[in-house]
């Protein structure tokens, strides 16, 4: 019977260089989309996935991403004495009982593979999740929940896969697949930010993952890749063609790259548009706001 899939790792030990000056004292993950942080979104997915515990691979000036899960007891009696029940209930959701999480500290920013190898410790011989907060994904059904769901039916390792423009395929990381299978596909080769062109098929990998302990022991021989820096890529690669495989899964929802400004307002709109509490006043202020540009124009 294959293992379950409990823990998670989110590697948040960037500093977030694309939003300066915010990120001088914020850490990026905890910047609001609409009204609740980057990391509650991915959380919130993983609960969803059936992650029971949760490895933060953080550096230093991340206090306040610790801070945030943390108990708030003299506010949660301000707002109980207010009778604010269901802000109550909003803030208690966000709380994390004692041993679900963890932090890990990356001390030199070597790259994702190496973020990932830090938790080795705490991961040992399962099977695990892991979530760039980065990538938040609006779906009926949480992105890792429907991996999750694949996992259990054909284990391996598995990347979540979203197919993108040629010219925006040197941005990430690439599969070269061997079997489209619809939802899945077996993976033949990976390409970490190929040269314009020469991109072997349109899918990417987005920060959705599901690995297995043997990624460990490849991350273990810290070899550099791209950029200098250990990619996680390259050691999800190795796995290539033994017994587990490589897996690419299609998922079903809409991907929002908020490590990025467009995308960061992009997911902003599209998430305040979604809320029956705010759909009709920003609607109606985006109505005003592309009228005026057109009659500028």
């Amino acid at each position: 019977m294959r293992n379950k899939v409990t823990k998670a790792i989110f590697p948040v030990a960037g500093l977030g260089t694309r939003f300066l000056p915010a990120t001088k004292s914020v850490p990026k993950e905890i910047m609001t989309l609409v009204d609740r942080p980057l990391v509650q979104y991915a959380i919130d997915e993983a609960r969803a996935a059936g992650i029971k515990e949760f490895i933060f691979v953080t550096s230093r000036g991340k206090s306040a991403l610790e801070d945030y899960f943390d108990h708030a007891p003299h506010l949660e009696a301000d707002l109980k004495a207010k009778g604010k029940d269901e802000l109550l209930e909003v803030l208690q959701s966000t709380n994390m009982d004692s041993g679900e999480i963890a932090y890990i500290r990356q001390h030199k920013a070597l790259g994702l593979g190496h973020a990932v190898w830090c938790a080795r410790r705490l991961i040992g011989d399962e099977p695990f999740a892991v979530m760039l907060p980065d990538d938040v994904i609006a779906a009926d059904k949480p992105c890792l929940q429907q991996m999750v769901e694949s996992y259990e039916e054909i284990g391996g390792n598995m990347v979540a896969a979203m197919e993108v423009p040629a010219d925006k395929a040197s941005s990430y990381g690439i599969l070269d697949v061997q079997d489209d299978m619809g939802s899945l596909v077996s993976v033949k080769g990976m390409v970490e930010k190929p040269a314009k062109g020469t991109a072997p098929s349109n899918l990417a990998v987005i920060g959705r993952y599901i690995l297995s302990p043997t990624i460990l022991e490849n991350l273990n021989q810290k070899q550099a890749g791209a950029g200098g820096e250990i990619q996680l890529t390259d050691a999800i690669a190795q796995q290539i063609g033994s017994d587990e495989g490589v897996y690419g899964f299609r998922f079903n929802g809409q991907r929002y790259d908020c490590g990025s400004k467009a995308g960061f307002l992009q997911a902003t709109v599209a998430f305040g548009l979604d809320r029956a509490d705010l759909r009709d006043d920003l609607e109606a202020y985006l109505h005003e706001v592309i009228g005026a540009r057109k009659a500028a124009q």
